[in-house]
């Protein structure tokens, strides 16, 4: 059998995620104590005590979701089911940052300081209420593309709208200007999309209004060392596995403008043999689209001590 790591994005974040791990687990609980730390705050005390207002900020929730995987990677490590028993590993959006940490690319710390800067970078780079993004449920990527391009031809000219997240066969998110994305709700529900609606999102991510954000993360990037993986990272932007330093700065700045392929990621994985998924982390998003990508592939949630003590048996 044949496994994967999986880190969740931003949307899973909830008060109290990863709480119940560092109070079981010393490893875990080092892994917040080190990201507060590298901020310079107490990142925790958000996480597990704050408002969920504030711990949904783009710049709060994006190494608050990291520090989380990394914490139950970390207890799983130390229970004895960690890397070693994995080929591959894959992050949705910023959930790359999560397994590239994992996989030793980056260090903790640099992760940490990264979304934070990310999460910063992709809010600033559009003021509020220019952007928005949209799900549209019943479409697959390439009607939804279409449904995109024919939104971005507005009354004032071509606006961006994009398709910005490939999740399963059903569900595709559409990123850009906040008028172009309304259209792209009129035209797909006249397609025959199940539903269409906007996303509660503070900026129109993985799109080409990102583009100042993107400058902001090479430069970013530019700063820190970036080790081979120890083990495979399946990237967002091109939906296969890389194993070479010198081109993961290059891909996660792609990645902040980009498509997020997680859809042909999970198929490259099954291609590649790999039956069983644990979302390690925040939530259980990832594992129902990958039930819906692959329905023989095997999908679990790891992120509270009793699934760890599940999977010990």
């Amino acid at each position: 059998m044949s496994r994967a790591f999986v880190f969740p994005g931003q949307g899973a974040q909830t008060i109290g995620m990863g709480k119940a791990l560092a109070e079981a687990y010393p490893a875990a609980r080092a892994v917040f104590e080190e990201v507060d730390e590298a901020l310079g705050e107490s990142l925790s005390a958000l996480i597990w005590e704050g408002e969920i207002e504030t711990l949904t900020l783009t710049q709060n929730a994006q190494p608050a979701l990291m520090a989380t995987s990394i914490a139950a990677l970390r207890t799983l490590e130390a229970e004895g089911l960690g890397l070693a028993h994995v080929d591959f590993v894959a992050g949705h959006s910023l959930g790359e940052y999560s397994a590239y940490c994992a996989a030793g690319s980056l260090s903790l710390a640099d992760t940490a300081r990264l979304l934070r800067i990310r999460g910063a970078a992709m809010q600033e780079a559009v003021p509020v209420g220019i952007g928005a993004m949209a799900a549209l449920l019943g479409l697959d990527y390439e009607a939804a593309a279409s449904v995109a391009a024919e939104a971005a031809n507005g009354p004032d000219g071509l606006e961006i709208c994009q398709a910005a997240n490939d999740n399963d066969p059903a569900q595709v998110v559409v990123s850009g200007h906040k008028g172009a994305v309304e259209r792209a709700l009129v035209i797909a529900k006249a397609r025959g999309a199940k539903r269409a609606l906007l996303l509660p999102v503070s900026a129109p991510f993985h799109c080409a209004l990102m583009e100042p954000a993107a400058a902001v993360m090479g430069e970013a990037l530019a700063g820190v060392v970036v080790n081979a993986p120890s083990i495979p990272v399946v990237v967002n932007v091109r939906a296969e596995a890389v194993t070479e330093a010198d081109r993961i700065r290059a891909l996660l700045v792609a990645q902040v403008t980009g498509a997020v392929r997680w859809r042909e990621s999970v198929q490259w994985l099954v291609g590649a043999g790999v039956t069983e998924f644990w979302e390690v982390g925040a939530g259980k998003a990832l594992s129902g689209m990958i039930r819906r990508i692959e329905k023989t592939a095997v999908a679990q949630a790891v992120g509270t001590p009793e699934d760890i003590a599940a999977l010990k048996g």
